[in-house]
């Protein structure tokens, strides 16, 4: 930006070196032109420092926010680290949804929902064929496990 106030000063100085007065139509436009120029380099020097100063600042801005999502994108990666940790807990208590049972009859092991087991019903071993809840053998399913 010194190159614009430099050549708006060069002006300046040609014009005085030349007599260019204020006498003249001709010589007040042209001194009117070199002040425009002259306030038109200094506005633009501002601009310059401004923007200068603005870009720093984001810059920073930029950088607060890298260091910001990385904490909060490492918060969100142990809260789903402590969400699969308790699934697993969930699993080494044997606990999946599911009623293990194994068949008194034949020792096999069956399977049911638990959102959906009904003791009423006749639920057979898919393995014998028998009946796995009987009032001989308890008839009160519960998880094994």
């Amino acid at each position: 930006m010194q190159v614009i106030s430099d050549r708006v000063a060069y002006l300046k100085g040609l014009a005085e070196g030349l007599d260019v007065g204020e006498e003249s139509k001709e010589g007040r436009l042209i001194s009117a032109i070199i002040d425009v120029l002259g306030d038109v380099a200094r506005a633009l020097s501002e601009l310059t420092l401004k923007h200068s100063e603005l870009d720093e600042y984001v810059e920073s801005i930029d950088e607060d926010l890298a260091e910001l999502e990385e904490v909060l994108l490492d918060d969100e990666s142990g809260e789903d680290d402590e969400e699969e940790d308790d699934e697993e807990d969930d699993d080494d208590e044997g606990y999946d949804g599911l009623i293990e049972y194994d068949c008194p009859h034949c020792g096999h092991t069956v399977y049911f929902d638990a959102e959906t087991f009904d003791m009423q019903q006749d639920n057979v071993c898919p393995n014998c064929g028998k009946s796995i809840f009987t009032p001989e053998n308890g008839a009160n399913p519960e998880p094994k496990g």
